[in-house]
């Protein structure tokens, strides 16, 4: 599903170059290839080895770059970010990279995942006198670096890298380099690849294939990755680490045409509707999938139980975006609008949809709704995944049980409240196995599966007081 009808979604998309001549152009490109990961703003900046450059604005890629900007961004160097917002507000104080100018220096600074100390971090820093320009977490990592004083660029990075805690993609350009961290979980999909003698760093392997670049390596957790004229350099921060791949990039966010780990997402996919035949078989006349994410699923569950599939439900490509306040009736309008069920293929039949996700349950029912205003006789639901039943701190904008349908209700009941005639979730082992088990010697097999079982690969900092409270309000009946 689109993310915007769901409710769920990624913090953003980020990508950088270094040593190309069209540095700038090459970042649009590799950029639009992560669109899907952020639509509310997006900028680049570029440096010329002596001064560093930058554009952003609110609305999608092609829009905040329609009018020649590029143009205005030499170099050879530079670093853009598409973003949707978890932490800090729409506004355009928001939109990333953000570019400081020093005394002597400048630094732009991108950011993906969220921060789950920065609340305690920001009243520190203002406490001794820092003057925030943003509501977003992502400042917070420049300030700290201000006040290391180590006297070392590096050093100091190091330092504030080692305070911040949750889920963080970084890049940042400065006149002379390219740099990139990752958490030491590595919950969000940091990349490195090649075009020559030109390095480029994505979210997604994805992003490669649209700038014609030879994938390098993964960024692991914890490390630190320098690009400058001399080559790449591959640094740590911290040794500490222990792998928790964020499951819901191969589940939900991801394109299908990335590689996470080593592991295809399309394919991932695939072997989890393979596996949840294998355990919510139903006998139904054809088998379709919720577009886009859930196609893969749909096409792994059709084949092995031994099903057609059709594209029962069809995507509409060209419906205008609208940045107003999602309210449950707007979402189920867009549903309606992006969203439609094809009469020839599901009337009179029998029908399971494959998706790869509930989260509030409105859309379910929605489409659920079409299916049978279409003529479909029944409307089984499977569900390629557990039930997310918990919040994510690390990135994704669910941090409330409140508004997850199944930390509310049992199966049984948000099957009658979508109104299908059965519903069905993948297990959790199933999951971890189908997807591959990227990391077999870390805990599920290297993947953060906290939104299913609340188990967090990490302390909660800033929202552990607030989660425990909701749990307990919840268990209370509160």
């Amino acid at each position: 599903m689109l993310a915007e009808i769901k409710g769920l979604n990624e913090e953003c998309g980020i990508f950088g170059v270094w040593n190309h001549p069209q540095a700038a152009e090459i970042t649009y490109y590799g950029l639009h290839s992560l669109q899907h990961r952020g639509q509310e703003g997006a900028g680049i900046v570029a440096t010329d080895g002596k001064v560093l450059r930058g554009h952003r604005n609110l609305g999608l890629l092609a829009d905040v770059f329609k009018h020649g900007e590029l143009e205005g961004l030499p170099g050879s160097g530079a670093i853009g970010h598409v973003r949707y917002a978890t932490a800090g507000g729409k506004s355009l104080g928001n939109v990333q990279p953000f570019l400081f100018h020093f005394q002597d220096s400048s630094l732009a600074l991108a950011h993906n995942g969220n921060l789950t100390n920065a609340k305690t971090l920001r009243k520190e820093l203002e406490s001794e006198g820092a003057i925030f320009q943003t509501s977003s977490d992502t400042e917070v990592l420049a300030h700290l670096m201000k006040r290391s004083r180590t006297g070392d660029f590096m050093q100091d990075l190091k330092v504030a890298l080692r305070k911040v805690k949750g889920g963080f993609a970084y890049m940042l350009l400065t006149e002379n380099a390219m740099i990139a961290a990752l958490d030491p979980n590595g919950f969000r999909p940091l990349s490195i690849g090649r075009i020559g003698d030109s390095y480029v760093i994505a979210s997604e392997t994805c992003a490669f294939e649209t700038v014609g670049a030879e994938f390098v390596r993964d960024v692991e957790p914890g490390e630190l990755i320098v690009v400058d004229d001399d080559g790449l350099h591959i640094d740590s921060f911290t040794k500490d680490i222990k792998h928790s791949i964020c499951s819901m990039e191969y589940i939900y966010f991801a394109r299908p045409d990335s590689d996470i780990a080593g592991i295809n997402v399309h394919s991932a996919r695939k072997r989890s509707g393979k596996q949840l035949a294998r355990e919510a078989f139903v006998d139904v006349d054809v088998v379709t999938g919720v577009p886009d994410s859930s196609i893969s699923a749909a096409i792994g569950y059709a084949e092995e139980a031994g099903l057609p599939y059709e594209l029962g439900l069809i995507k509409n490509r060209y419906v205008a975006r609208t940045f107003i306040q999602p309210s449950q009736e707007l979402r189920e309008q867009g549903v309606r609008m992006k969203l439609s069920a094809v009469r020839g293929v599901v009337e009179g039949k029998r029908v399971v949809m494959i998706d790869d996700s509930i989260v509030r349950g409105t859309t379910s029912k929605r489409i659920v709704n079409l299916l049978r205003e279409a003529g479909a006789l029944e409307v089984h639901v499977r569900i390629a995944s557990p039930p997310l039943a918990f919040p994510c701190f690390y990135g994704i904008d669910i941090q409330t049980r409140n508004e997850l349908i199944a930390a509310n209700y049992s199966v049984d009941e948000i099957c009658r409240i979508i109104g299908a005639d059965s519903l069905q979730y993948l297990s959790e082992d199933g999951l971890i196995d189908a997807i591959g088990r990227p990391y077999p010697d870390e805990p599920y097999g290297g993947l953060c599966m906290a939104y299913f079982n609340g188990d967090y690969p990490t302390p909660l900092y800033d929202y552990e007081a607030e989660y425990l409270a909701s749990l307990e309000a919840q268990k209370n009946g509160l």
